[in-house]
């Protein structure tokens, strides 16, 4: 009992508990979406029917929201502090929740313009979470536990996906599609994410590298003390204020990262393009319109609901691989051979959807396409999962400097934010009108970002944050991007043997924690 209550009261413990939650709620709102985009009462709030484009639109413009609250978040960031932002993005992330849930309840004139208010807000909200939260979890954390530690967290995203969903399915089932509140409870459910998060964050430290980026010495050592103790304090404070020194002589502004004659150039481009790849692979549109991608094996309403309940189960338990593994074998190699893994599945579930579709002429049984599909689909998002559903996120937390890392977070969600908007925007047009083809775009786009991963994007994990920033100095001195034309390939793969010491960014805040996770 005495070892329980000390693991709650333990700092550490409280902040990846704390920062996993609040990754949740990105998940919550697909989950939450999914089954919302069927329901004939929301439909008809809306105005619109099942197959009109404006479903879509509805659900994307949240990213868009996501794209504009992450610039804000990160310049709050810098400004007041992580945590401040943090408070102001769960607010914001609540309002916009509620205008959803109140959304045409006793009236349908103006309910569209209202739920579009809403997503946008709600999205400000999480965009800025996901922006700020990634670089407050990663200050927090050792060179060898950054990627488990975000993987954890996003993996509580995922948790979030089956929460939503499942509790949108049964009460569906319970009320039925013609029930207002088979749609409003899941949405109002939701509020509770915020709401606990907000009366969690005043236990929560600052991180003591943004009080000493701010010359708030003094803050910056509470809190250490309040983190790891007074013993191990010192230590860490000469440390992150001798990598600050050197950091803050080399000052960075958004001009420097976007454009291409700055300093920055490099690592923003590999930043951009990890977000880019990571909608490429297609599974923000498989995570909102999971039901529908199953109605295309051959599977009846009801069915496919169950099975994409499945899908998302098994997401979850699956992800458990992703925190294993991620600072073991690295980055590159889970997502190069995840978006490879992807492309395989969705070539095979063209060729499964075209058979289904057709299994009339072809008089094959619906269950010897549909069983197979499904067993491929959960494969394919298992590795989704493990190679590309965290790793596009920790990137710019690892190959940015400490004075533009929330910049380079901000701009990873603004294209995070804008590449879904494109996908969960045009997906149901193409299922509308490319139906099984679909899948083969999906192939085609996974090998895409596969490749272009295995070409340009380093292997962060197991070094430094300044280790990870002299690669882009030693590319520039051999005048190329490709990775394998960099110190003899280097960084194509985790560094080898065991660090001599840790000082200055490497040194490990939360590693203590991750370690006893194991």
């Amino acid at each position: 009992m005495s070892w329980l209550k000390s693991t709650m009261l333990d700092k550490k413990t409280e902040i990846v508990a704390f920062s996993s939650t609040a990754i949740a709620l990105y998940g919550y709102d697909q989950g939450m979406m999914s089954l919302i985009n069927t329901n004939e009462d929301y439909l008809k709030t809306m105005g619109i029917g099942e197959e009109d484009p404006l479903v879509g639109v509805i659900v994307s413009v949240y990213y868009l929201g996501t794209a504009v609250g992450a610039i804000l978040a990160s310049y709050l960031a810098d400004r007041r502090g992580r945590k401040p932002s943090i408070f102001v993005c769960l607010a914001t992330t609540s309002l916009g929740n509620l205008i959803m849930f109140l959304c045409g309840l006793g009236f349908t004139r103006g309910a569209m313009p209202m739920m579009f208010l809403g997503r946008i807000v709600m999205g400000l909200g999480v965009g800025g979470i996901d922006a700020v939260i990634p670089v407050y979890s990663s200050e927090l954390n050792s060179d060898g536990g950054r990627g488990k530690a975000l993987a954890q967290e996003f993996q509580s995203n995922i948790f979030g996906l089956n929460m939503a969903f499942a509790i949108n399915l049964f009460i569906t089932i319970a009320l039925g599609k013609a029930n207002q509140w088979s749609w409003r409870v899941p949405i109002a459910v939701m509020q509770v994410y915020p709401v606990l998060l907000l009366a969690f964050i005043y236990r929560l430290p600052e991180t003591p590298r943004w009080f000493i980026s701010k010359e708030k010495e003094k803050d910056a050592h509470e809190a250490l003390v309040d983190i790891y103790g007074e013993d191990d304090a010192k230590e860490k404070f000469d440390g992150l204020k001798s990598a600050y020194k050197e950091e803050s002589s080399k000052p960075v502004g958004y001009g420097d990262m976007i454009s291409p004659k700055g300093a920055q150039f490099h690592p923003t481009i590999v930043t951009i393009m990890g977000q880019v790849n990571q909608a490429l692979t297609g599974y923000g549109a498989v995570s909102v319109y999971g039901p529908q991608i199953f109605e295309l094996l051959g599977f009846p309403v009801r069915t496919s609901e169950y099975l994409t309940l499945g899908n998302y189960v098994s997401y979850f338990f699956l992800m458990t691989f992703a925190w294993m593994y991620i600072d073991v074998v690295g980055r590159r190699i889970l997502m190069v051979g995840g978006a490879f893994s992807i492309s395989i599945c969705f070539a095979f579930l063209t060729i499964l959807g075209g058979l289904a579709a057709n299994s009339d002429s072809f008089g094959i049984p619906n269950l010897a396409v549909s069983i197979p599909g499904t067993v491929i689909l959960y494969a394919a998002t298992g590795a989704f999962g493990i190679g590309w559903l965290s790793e596009p996120f920790l990137i710019p937390t690892e190959v940015f400097p400490s004075t533009a890392r929330a910049q380079g977070a901000a701009i990873s969600v603004v294209i995070w934010g804008f590449a879904n908007f494109a996908v969960t925007l045009l997906t149901p047009i193409g299922f509308n009108n490319l139906n099984y083809w679909l899948f083969l775009v999906f192939a085609v786009t996974n090998l895409f970002a596969g490749l272009w991963t295995w070409l340009y994007s380093p292997e962060t994990g197991g070094r430094s944050f300044e280790e990870n920033q002299s690669f882009f100095e030693d590319a520039k001195d051999h005048n190329t991007w490709r990775v394998s034309k960099i110190n003899k390939g280097e960084f194509k793969h985790m560094p080898k043997g065991e660090k001599d010491s840790e000082e200055g960014e490497s040194t490990p805040l939360l590693g203590g924690l991750l370690g006893s996770s194991s």
